[in-house]
């Protein structure tokens, strides 16, 4: 797989050339407002956005290409994960749709189950993603 390949996991129903852009309510936590929109190199972080995010339509995701500069998801990144392994980034410039991934494979029902549950302690805690 190319490494300059870029994906959002979502359950908006998009189109190529469409753009995903920040100022719409965020797809988790408390679904305030989002400054950013969220993208990642790795398939998998973008199969648990699919998976995790709010809405009614079956999870998708999108190959996209940023408009702008990018810069570590620090949700993602310093202490939780060093390094940014999970090579997820974030924009306060609009993502164009290039294309649709549909050969993928979600997580086992145990695996959503449990990273569902450790987000729900996370809330319980008050700690919500870091939108500066």
């Amino acid at each position: 797989m190319n490494s300059d390949n870029f994906y959002h996991g979502t359950r908006a129903d998009l189109k190529p050339g469409d753009l995903i852009e920040p100022g719409f309510s965020s797809n988790y936590g408390s679904r305030k407002k989002a400054s950013f929109v969220y993208l990642t190199a790795t398939l998998d972080a973008a199969v648990w956005g699919a998976e995790l995010a709010h809405g009614e339509g079956r999870g998708r995701i999108y190959l996209v290409e940023p408009t702008g500069p990018i810069e570590d998801d620090p949700n993602l990144t310093d202490k939780k994960f060093p390094g940014n392994p999970t090579k997820s980034y974030r924009t306060r410039n609009p993502l164009r749709i290039l294309g649709e991934v549909t050969d993928w494979t979600g997580h086992t029902p145990e695996q959503l189950k449990a990273m569902l549950d450790g987000l729900e302690r996370i809330k319980q805690l008050g700690i919500e993603a870091i939108e500066d």
